[in-house]
């Protein structure tokens, strides 16, 4: 993959990773209440967890938007990626928490698509950084 084909695909993956973010954030603060029923998940929860989508898609957007998207920027959300996905998936095991079947399920595929997502970012930004030192 060449240099501006590998930078032109970090774009697009940083701008579907802004777009599953308000996506879900818009289902999680519209429909906490719904949601909390089906999944077992508190309410405020699923709001609050919600609402941080918001200001992580600004950034992804910004940052996809960018010629050459900052490096620094793109490991925040690639970290950002992964402490959603280990803090997800340690809500589980809170005695506080008691998800449904469906709840678990909800929270581990959405757990494994953020990683997937940052894996791939990873992936694309070390290929696009050895581009920019050549």
């Amino acid at each position: 993959m060449s240099a501006p084909s590998t930078v032109n695909f970090l774009k697009t993956v940083l701008i579907v990773d802004a777009l599953t973010c308000l996506g879900f954030g818009i289902l999680l603060t519209t429909g906490s209440e719904f949601l909390a029923g089906w999944l077992g998940l508190p309410v405020a929860l699923l709001f609050y967890a919600g609402l941080i989508l918001f200001p992580c898609a600004a950034l992804m957007i910004i940052t996809g938007r960018q010629k050459l998207p900052n490096a620094g920027l793109v490991w925040l959300i690639i970290v950002g990626n992964f402490v959603w996905a280990v803090a997800s998936i340690g809500i589980l095991v809170l005695p506080s928490i008691a998800p449904t079947m469906l709840g678990y399920a909800f929270v581990i595929a959405q757990a494994i698509a953020v990683c997937g997502l940052a894996v791939f970012e990873y992936r694309l930004l070390g290929h696009a950084r050895r581009f920019a030192t050549v």
